[in-house]
């Protein structure tokens, strides 16, 4: 099947070959007519398919003209980065349509927002919680809201999203097309389906947890933090063959921790992207990444959520995460629009649940190569790998029965006395004849008479 086989109109295909798409995905061939009729839809298909254009297609195939200022279809995403790709996806999409679309999310100034939102849109795109604090301010009215596309729901669930859906759920109108997409389905995302949605269409191209069949999966098991960065040191020598690479780390400090030991082995080749970076710089570490200015990323698992990045040779797991299904989200940067790509985990001994969490989820084993010669063991450790030093027999060491208890002394004299409350004023002046307080002309032409 092509694209010239699906019902579209000719500025949508004429924006598919701007773009130069011919044949849809699986599972954008799937949804477009259950999309299209209305029903709510539920998608499941691995990440790095197309599920925005599986979703937009059917959309803006039948989303009219019109001039009102409520918009009519609304997309909510979990990231501040992934409302801005959306967004972009969408005008491509939108090239010779007359449509507006806007994206919002938190971290920037929600006063330039708010005077977006009121000049009129058709399309919002949105992280939940910025949508919410628009929709109480007034300004966005939801009412007219027909369509509701909840992308990479799962991830939304697992960064804490729920209570702020349920609030958006409130407040939407009960008559509306509710689609959903994800490259996992949880427990979670299925109580979210059976609370909310009216029979859902589901719409599965793999079983939930499969990974991309062109992606190479590979392992070491490595001792430790310094271990991994000389091997990785070894790895990323052949620029050649890693041109592109995606590194992603557990938290925010291992993030800066990595970022500053890669500025000494290849300077000015790594950027670094992280919930505490500001809106501008992580947007600005994306694009450099992106046109190919810096060749090494560091990230956190903000970037695991749906970001399109072209020709990312290899995304590599510093840590192994513990969560199988953001391992999944990670491996998905690479190997995107059906490309060869490639992947490799670094797994510690205290990392080796985790790494059978994975390996659970996809049903398969993960190859497992030996560390080169070359590659130096270090021994050194840092702070989060050194063991906890506990003094269970130390004689000398007070014991918690025998911890002294809070500090008591009796109030001194001045600070012990009672509190009069407000008469306490009255007394003063009636002692002392003269008003408390300068400026009280009452009382001074009382005592005048």
């Amino acid at each position: 099947m092509t694209f010239q086989d699906l019902n579209l109109n000719t500025p949508l295909y004429n924006a598919l070959d701007d773009l130069g798409f011919t044949t849809p995905t699986p599972i954008q061939e799937e949804s477009f007519s259950v999309v299209a009729s209305g029903k709510d839809v539920v998608g499941i298909a691995q990440t790095g398919t197309g599920k925005t254009l599986a979703y937009m297609l059917p959309i803006l195939r039948n989303l009219k003209y019109s001039r009102q200022d409520n918009p009519r279809v609304l997309v909510l995403v979990p990231t501040r980065e992934l409302v801005v790709q959306v967004v972009s996806e969408i005008e491509k999409f939108s090239k010779y349509i007359n449509n507006r679309v806007l994206g919002v999310y938190g971290g920037t100034n929600i006063n330039t927002q708010k005077q977006a939102v009121a000049q009129g849109q058709d399309i919002i795109v949105a992280t939940p919680g910025r949508l919410y604090d628009l929709a109480v301010s007034r300004v966005l009215q939801l009412k007219s809201v027909q369509k509701l596309v909840i992308d990479e729901v799962d991830v939304m669930l697992d960064l804490g999203f729920r209570h702020q859906l349920m609030n958006i759920f409130d407040i939407l109108p009960q008559r509306r097309q509710n689609i959903m997409f994800s490259a996992t389905m949880t427990k979670d995302v299925d109580e979210l389906i059976t609370d909310f949605f009216t029979n859902p269409t589901k719409i599965s191209i793999a079983v939930s947890g499969t990974p991309l069949e062109n992606i190479k999966q590979e392992r070491y098991d490595v001792p430790n933090f310094y271990t991994k960065v000389n091997l990785l040191e070894h790895l990323l020598h052949d620029k050649e063959e890693f041109s592109r690479v995606l590194i992603f780390v557990a938290y925010k400090k291992m993030a800066d921790r990595l970022f500053n030991q890669l500025e000494d082995l290849f300077p000015s080749e790594s950027c670094v992207i992280h919930s505490n970076k500001t809106q501008n710089y992580r947007l600005r570490s994306i694009e450099q990444f992106r046109e190919g200015e810096n060749r090494l990323l560091v990230a956190t698992d903000v970037m695991a959520r749906g970001l399109d990045i072209e020709g990312v040779s290899h995304v590599i797991n510093f840590d192994t995460p513990d969560y199988p299904e953001n391992y999944m989200h990670r491996i998905g940067r690479t190997g995107r629009a059906e490309q060869q790509g490639h992947s490799i985990l670094l797994s510690t001994d205290k990392e080796q649940e985790g790494l059978e969490r994975i390996e659970t989820l996809m049903q398969m084993k993960i190859e497992t190569l030996e560390i080169p010669e070359s590659v130096e063991i270090s021994t050194e450790l840092i702070e989060e790998e050194r063991p906890q030093i506990r003094e269970r027999n130390n004689p000398t060491k007070r014991s918690d029965t025998h911890k002294p208890g809070p500090a008591f002394h009796e109030k001194s004299e001045k600070n012990s006395k009672e509190n009069l409350g407000g008469s306490y004023k009255f007394k003063m002046a009636a002692k002392y004849k003269k008003p408390k307080t300068r400026g009280d002309k009452n009382y001074n032409r009382r005592n005048k008479k």
